[in-house]
């Protein structure tokens, strides 16, 4: 499988059969009119069978910036028929007050090429409710925010993956040159005992060092 980190929590996954965008952004003229910063590229050129959106915030939703004419499933939670297969959505919240501070969030999950892939959204509690957790079963790729602020940060982001129990760990929602109002990836990093660094957006599982729990940190786009 490769992926591709598209910036923020979007992810591109693609395997010879088909191809899944994860949270993609569009128009974040809302995040810019409030001196957020956020310079990652626009989308383009990105053709997909299914667009996965965890809530309804404008780093996330951009499903108008995907080619093609793929199944959109967006912030519903339940179990769901896709062109990949079954879907589950798990309702979760995106900030410690629940849905009343920032709104919902789910939490999306799905095998692809024999990858059981979890996706955490703007996951905010400070850790996985135990119907959660079931609800998800065992994960061996998570994409997981790590930035603080309105999602976990390092600390809870580490306690999540050491419950989980991931193959594969890919941070996301963090600092980078692109984005200035999240914490850097560094307090996070420090505590993962294996991390693989990449200098492109892009990599193929296929490809991975074989250390486990094994994260690995795509060069931002």
């Amino acid at each position: 499988m490769r992926i591709q980190w598209l910036g923020q929590s979007a992810f591109r996954l693609a395997t010879d059969d088909a191809t899944v965008v994860i949270d993609p952004f569009g128009d974040v003229g809302v995040l810019t009119a409030q001196g957020l910063k956020f310079e990652y590229p626009p989308i383009e050129g990105v053709r997909a069978d299914l667009v996965l959106v965890t809530h309804e915030h404008a780093d996330h939703n951009g499903v108008e910036a995907i080619e093609g004419d793929p199944v959109v499933l967006r912030s519903t939670a339940g179990r769901f028929e896709s062109p990949i297969g079954e879907v589950v959505v798990v309702a979760a919240d995106h900030g410690v007050v629940a849905a009343a501070q920032r709104g919902p969030n789910t939490i999306v999950a799905f095998e692809l090429d024999g990858v059981r892939t979890a996706h955490l959204g703007d996951f905010g509690q400070p850790g996985l409710r135990d119907e959660q957790a079931q609800a998800l079963g065992a994960v061996d790729l998570l994409f997981v925010p790590i930035g603080g602020g309105p999602t976990l940060d390092a600390e809870q982001a580490a306690e999540l993956i050491s419950r989980l129990q991931p193959r594969w760990v890919v941070p996301m929602h963090y600092r980078t040159h692109r984005v200035d109002w999240l914490d850097p990836p560094e307090p996070f990093l420090e505590r993962m005992a294996n991390v693989h660094r990449l200098g492109t957006p892009e990599f193929e599982t296929a490809e991975l060092p074989g250390d486990t729990p094994l994260t690995i940190v795509p060069a931002a786009p």
